[in-house]
């Protein structure tokens, strides 16, 4: 069961996905207002006793942040600069409330690319919203056949770029998800290599441990050895002068 402060979040935040579809005028305040208490809510949520599940949590974080987002590019000067900003916004995946059909976050996301399209093609044919004159006369009568060819070619330049956009998030995705396969596989690589070490290390002390123990047998065998030659060159010495007295007994010396 959700908490107090999870139940206020939630509506905190639906109300803010509902100002943010609004047309609003530069002096709205209430949107940052209401998005800073949002920031303060989901960090005393995070560490509340009662939290929600972190794939919940995250979908919170990543609606907040997408709202900052959006506010961040609305102060942005520029109209293709406040297009690019929309661009890399990523909107909640989950509605907020339960008679949502479609994420709100994700209809204002389409709202403001559109609204950032319209500006930008404003800005780039020179018919800024502030001349009032000039679009109403412009509106009054039939636009002429250039200006229409100008527009469609401008949607068309607008179109590829977002393609191009399109293509170029969609690479960098490939090559985060290649990175992060050959990051695996060298990490596989390396705990195998770091598993084969530990075998040759163990398997070099088993042999040193061997070594260690015929050594000290064949030192033992070698002193047995020296022992046995040592008597017998004593017994062969005292043989050889035994010998030789008896030899000097037995023959005299002529005289």
């Amino acid at each position: 069961m959700a908490s107090r402060l999870e139940i206020n979040f939630v509506r905190l935040l639906s109300r803010c996905e509902s100002i943010a579809s609004e047309k609003r005028v530069e002096t709205e305040w209430r949107l940052e207002k209401y998005v800073g208490a949002l920031e303060e809510m989901l960090v005393a949520l995070r560490k509340s006793p009662s939290k929600p599940t972190p794939e919940v949590l995250t979908e919170y974080t990543r609606k907040v942040d997408f709202l900052k987002g959006l506010l961040e590019a609305e102060k942005l000067s520029s109209a293709t600069e406040k297009a690019l900003a929309n661009q890399f916004l990523a909107p909640g995946r989950t509605p907020t409330i339960a008679n949502e059909r479609m994420p709100a976050t994700k209809t204002v996301h389409m709202q403001t690319k559109a609204r950032c399209t319209g500006e930008m093609r404003d800005e780039l044919l020179g018919t800024g919203s502030s001349d009032k004159g000039t679009s109403d006369l412009r509106n009054r009568r039939c636009v002429p056949l250039d200006e229409r060819q100008s527009a469609a070619e401008l949607d068309a330049v607008l179109q590829h770029h977002h393609n191009l956009q399109e293509k170029l998030a969609e690479d960098m995705l490939n090559l985060a998800r290649n990175l992060k396969s050959n990051s695996l596989a060298a990490q596989n690589i390396i705990k195998q290599d770091n598993q084969t070490l530990s075998q040759s290390m163990r398997q070099a002390d088993m042999n040193f441990e061997k070594l260690k123990t015929e050594s000290e047998r064949l030192e033992q065998h070698t002193k047995k050895s020296v022992n046995w030659l040592l008597w017998l060159m004593l017994i062969l010495v005292s043989f050889t002068f035994i010998s030789m007295i008896l030899f000097i007994r037995i023959f005299p010396r002529l005289r």
